[in-house]
């Protein structure tokens, strides 16, 4: 598409307007004098505030809804038969998917830095903002959670700096315009879309391949993966690692009780500062060597990025603290992958809990299916109390391809609950001081701590 639209007056509409990513780019828009409208299968906050700030947005997507825009942006969830879309077709307005707008968008910026990997892209894209903010520069910020250090999911800034997460779903980060890619891990995920690894990996190549040739890689070179998608890419490649010498290389871990995480940086083989982390987990330390390279290279003092870092309390939905229930502490995070599960659940055994609770939500069938075995060993394997609620379905229709009872019978010790009153009575007639509660998933667990806080 022609960017150069995108300006005052312009006519365009939203098919699910009220997704995080899809809000952040409507409110971009907005800020540059767009004419916004779109529509969401349900209200919400984030809803509320795009009417503060000028969007017409309707509840309910109906063909009505498309008049005289210029221009239909949908997400990967929306399909062809939605009847919104065959209006836009019919009339004959240009319809782009969400990840073309971002791209689009990213190619007014000086500097637009994407973040990558199946994980961590949430926190990472937090540090790296947190950091560039501390540094008293203006970014635009676009994040798949919520941060408060910008109020949300977005921050408008000048047009000199873009910090986006880039997803490698439907392969919509190749759409992207970065200058800067940051490549954390890659993995197994999505196989709803993605035929295996391989495919995967071969989807991060090409995102190194459109990242240009005066622009940087910044590779975590402890992933397997990762190396083998960076094979014969010819491009500045700055490394981060723990394990394997480095550009940027952690060292001397430790961990207290406070979940607070000390680490050494040694910057091309010489120490070159301390960073305290007030997010706990060696995979907080790997997204923390890669925010630190990003603003390195970018010119930012170290000492600068050190205390951004340490001041770094995480995106909402990532280890966050919601309060305490009979002197329990009740915790709330996204992961949803085997990896995500087993690096928070080792981050909580380090803080020093009597008793720990898991409390799960699977999300997708697709997913639980696919990654059936690796959920099976990580919980079996954790050493925590481990309680299964029904399979979150998000995109998905329930076709009986798996369940979470099949699931919670496969692990060791866990027990499957299927309704949040349930698992809520249950955790009222358990806890106690000095536990830990989880409430882990994609979906919309997090509302059982939420009762029990209540």
């Amino acid at each position: 598409m022609d960017n150069s639209m995108l300006k005052d007056g312009f006519k365009i509409h939203f098919i699910g307007i009220g997704g995080i990513s899809m809000s952040a780019l409507a409110r971009i828009l907005l800020d540059d004098g767009c004419i916004v409208t779109g529509s969401d299968m349900k209200e919400s906050h984030i809803t509320r505030q795009l009417e503060e700030y000028g969007a017409k947005v309707t509840i309910g997507q109906k063909a009505e809804n498309i008049t005289d825009q210029q221009l239909i942006v949908y997400t990967a969830a929306v399909k062809e038969d939605n009847p919104e879309f065959i209006a836009a077709k019919e009339k004959g307005i240009e319809i782009i998917d969400r990840a073309e707008l971002l791209g689009a968008i990213m190619k007014r910026y000086n500097n637009p830095i994407a973040v990558s990997g199946t994980h961590g892209k949430t926190s990472t894209t937090g540090m790296i903002s947190q950091v560039f903010l501390e540094a008293g520069l203006d970014p635009t910020v676009t994040i798949g959670g919520e941060l408060d250090v910008i109020g949300g999911n977005l921050r408008v800034g000048k047009k000199e700096i873009f910090i986006a997460e880039a997803c490698e779903y439907h392969r919509s980060f190749l759409k992207f315009s970065p200058k800067t890619t940051v490549m954390l891990n890659i993995e197994e995920d999505h196989l709803d879309f993605f035929t295996g690894l391989d495919d995967i990996i071969d989807t991060f190549h090409h995102l190194a391949l459109i990242t240009p040739d005066d622009g940087m890689l910044v590779a975590n070179i402890d992933d397997e993966n990762v190396v083998k998608a960076l094979k014969g890419i010819d491009k500045n490649i700055v490394t981060i690692g723990i394990d394997k010498e480095c550009d940027y290389q952690g060292y001397d871990i430790t961990h207290d009780s406070s979940d607070k995480c000390t680490f050494k940086v040694r910057k091309n083989g010489e120490y070159y500062t301390t960073v305290i982390l007030s997010v706990p987990g060696v995979h907080n330390v790997y997204n923390a060597l890669c925010a630190f390279a990003v603003a390195d290279m970018a010119g930012i003092d170290k000492e600068i990025i050190s205390s951004a870092l340490s001041e770094f309390i995480g995106a909402h939905r990532r280890f966050e603290r919601k309060g305490t229930f009979n002197g329990a502490l009740i915790v709330d995070d996204y992961a949803h992958h085997p990896s995500e599960i087993r690096a928070t659940l080792d981050a909580a055994k380090n803080m020093g809990f009597d008793n720990i609770y898991c409390v799960f939500q699977p999300h997708t069938y697709t997913r639980t299916k696919m990654l059936f075995d690796d959920f099976v060993k990580v919980f079996s394997e954790s050493g925590v109390n481990v309680i299964i609620t029904d399979i979150f379905a998000a995109r998905e229709k329930d076709t009986g391809l798996v369940s979470s009872k099949e699931l919670a019978e496969a692990i060791d010790g866990a027990t499957y609950r299927a309704s949040f009153e349930d698992v809520e009575g249950y955790l009222k007639n358990t806890v106690k001081e000095k536990d830990l509660v989880f409430t882990m998933g994609a979906g919309d667990v997090y509302k059982i701590g939420e009762a029990l806080l209540k």
